[in-house]
């Protein structure tokens, strides 16, 4: 195992502190490993916050900030933050006009999110929640009842972010979450495992001439496991599913978003999305906005996903809204 850490068990507390030291002026961290932006809690705004494992940067901890998150709660690599960092985070960024809980569709996050509302609720914080399963790839997986929450999760939290920071009230900021979900679909792939440091080894092994399509963001098996093949055709074999499940149609407006795993170029991103965008010409469904690069990573996987959320003026709008976070940052 090759990584630029010190030991295993300090890593993520290590990673916390220099994101302080890197972007202090925007996000401080509190007990228990709960990133906060500076100004929370803010006075009649509705607090929005997510969490998860470790692993995924910049997903959660770098989207703390003004237009998107108020708080995030990380948990140890690729294992669910508990509900003590829950509650904390919820109470850190809590002014009054209720709190929501942006959750990714893994059991230990929605089990541990469900108990922090629950002791919030009883210091009399109003809570709501919205769970994220925008991964076509798969109905059940290893960590999951139902479809995983990945790249979507990203999309709402900017959506939802934009619309608290405006001043919308919980109901509202609530059904806006649960509408991104209605509306946005994901599939990723894998041509490398990563390594977890604890573990020390890779999570799962693939021969150089393989790949797996549909795999989750923790390494979870996928659909199917196959010979190499080019980036147009695995393009097709994730956009395809994506398209049909919606499923979406001509006329639509969609916001188009090729991710890397972690250890992807840039170069190979947008040769995806070069192919992504012709697949939706001949559907005849329009790129409104897009968003390429590692924004839900899965440590140093090689590999990428695709999400397609279909736009309206309303979305579009929040989308566009001003942000500034220790990773997005435009319309400031």
């Amino acid at each position: 195992m090759k990584k630029l850490i010190n030991a295993p068990e300090t890593a993520v507390d290590e990673e916390l502190a220099g994101m302080v030291a890197a972007h202090g002026d925007l996000i401080r961290v509190i007990e228990p490993n709960v990133v906060v932006r500076v100004d929370a809690p803010r006075q009649g705004k509705v607090g929005v916050i997510s969490g998860g494992g470790s692993g995924h940067e910049p997903m959660h901890g770098g989207y703390v900030g003004m237009g998107m998150l108020d708080a995030a709660c990380p948990g140890a690599v690729f294992t669910s933050p508990v509900p003590d960092q829950m509650l904390a985070a919820t109470a850190a960024v809590n002014g009054g006009a209720g709190v929501l809980h942006i959750i990714k569709n893994y059991t230990g996050d929605i089990m541990n999110f469900e108990l922090a509302a629950e002791m919030a609720r009883a210091e009399g914080i109003e809570v709501s929640s919205v769970v994220i399963a925008d991964d076509v790839a798969v109905k059940d997986s290893l960590y999951t009842a139902g479809r995983r929450g990945v790249g979507g999760t990203v999309l709402a939290e900017k959506i939802v972010g934009a619309a608290a920071e405006a001043g919308a009230d919980l109901a509202t900021v609530t059904a806006l979450c649960q509408k991104v979900q209605d509306n946005v679909r994901s599939m990723g792939m894998a041509l490398t495992s990563c390594t977890v440091p604890a573990a020390g080894k890779p999570t799962f092994e693939l021969g150089e001439d393989e790949m797996e399509i549909g795999i989750g963001i923790h390494g979870e098996p996928g659909r199917t496991r196959m010979k190499l093949a080019t980036a147009d055709e695995i393009t097709e074999m994730l956009a395809l599913p994506i398209l049909d499940d919606l499923p979406f149609k001509r006329g639509d407006s969609v916001l188009a978003f090729v991710n890397g795993m972690g250890g992807t170029p840039l170069m190979e991103l947008y040769i995806v999305f070069n192919k992504l965008a012709q697949i939706l010409k001949g559907r005849s469904v329009t790129i409104g906005r897009s968003f390429v690069g590692n924004w839900i990573t899965s440590l140093e996987m090689a590999g990428c996903s695709i999400t397609l959320l279909r736009l309206d003026d309303e979305l579009t709008r929040l989308w566009d809204a001003p942000v500034k976070t220790p990773a997005l940052r435009w319309g400031i």
